[in-house]
């Protein structure tokens, strides 16, 4: 924690179920949920929040697991990074499961939890583009034991926010049994924020390429003209076999979708891009084409 933490709340309160939160909050409209607290204590730390009230959700059981529902995985927002990178979730979200394993040092991978990733909506967690391309959909509690359905995306664009009382209590994703890839760029080596990230999934049911590009922009980009384009090129009756320079192309569609060219100016020419911003374009082309490698090999 740190030494700011006690003039930070003046009540914590500990429920040890999802509706008790919700409860919680509806009676302390001032109060801040925290599970592994891995953002609201950077943003305690550097003055940027005093919340009046913590609701502490380390005690509810329910959100800490997953279950099977429908062809779908159910999981529960308090799942940490840490828990979302065993081999045995590996094997039901791999792309998830890569993401949390990329998530930082293992202190905070211990204590950052999947609900925290995306309430937080920070461009650069790892989660985020992994769940948009998996078009995971969230279950929110709300007080009175309600429940409703948000897709990811939408609370992540802004389209559908959490109302007061709210709590995200799970997050639904549906289990494809096909290859995922997740993987992302950074200003260093070993663990640190994402410069840039990718997350592709196959779809074989419906032959079809779903992409994800993280930490470029304030949520994640979907290049969808780029995913329907490649689906047509893979011959998915054939061991998913595509020609290497699909891959290559595939890199430079979707990085020019998610970082396009400047306007043209009243002359009608087009500026080139700044050195940093091409730099940035070449690492999400790069991002791609070895996503989609990997996902096809």
């Amino acid at each position: 924690m740190s030494t700011h933490a006690p003039q930070a709340a003046q009540a914590v309160t500990l429920p040890t179920t999802l509706d008790e939160a919700v409860a919680a909050l509806t009676a302390m409209p001032a109060a801040v949920p925290v599970a592994g607290g891995t953002d609201l204590m950077a943003a305690v730390n550097s003055g940027q929040l005093r919340p009046a009230a913590l609701v502490g959700l380390g005690k509810i059981s329910e959100i800490r697991g997953w279950q099977y529902l429908d062809g779908h995985a159910l999981l529960g927002a308090g799942l940490t990074h840490a828990r979302m990178g065993r081999p045995d979730f590996a094997a039901l979200i791999p792309a998830l499961a890569a993401s949390a394993r990329a998530a930082g040092p293992p202190h905070i991978r211990n204590a950052g939890t999947l609900g925290g990733n995306i309430a937080s909506a920070a461009p650069t967690g790892d989660a985020l583009p992994v769940l948009a391309a998996l078009e995971a959909t969230l279950i929110v509690a709300g007080p009175g034991g309600g429940r409703r359905e948000v897709p990811v995306s939408h609370l992540l664009a802004g389209m559908d926010l959490l109302r007061p009382g709210e709590l995200i209590g799970y997050v639904r994703v549906p289990l494809l049994h096909a290859p995922q890839v997740f993987l992302k760029a950074t200003g260093r080596t070993g663990p640190g924020r994402a410069v840039a990230s990718v997350a592709l999934v196959l779809d074989p049911a419906r032959r079809g390429v779903r992409c994800a590009v993280g930490a470029i922009a304030p949520m994640p980009l979907r290049p969808l003209d780029a995913e329907q384009w490649v689906a047509q090129l893979i011959d998915w009756d054939n061991n998913r076999a595509i020609v290497p320079e699909a891959l290559t192309a595939f890199g430079e569609y979707v990085a020019a979708a998610c970082i396009p060219d400047a306007a043209p100016g009243e002359d009608g020419t087009v500026p080139p891009l700044p050195p940093a911003v091409l730099h940035l374009r070449r690492t999400v082309a790069a991002l791609a084409r070895r996503a989609l490698g990997r996902a096809l090999s």
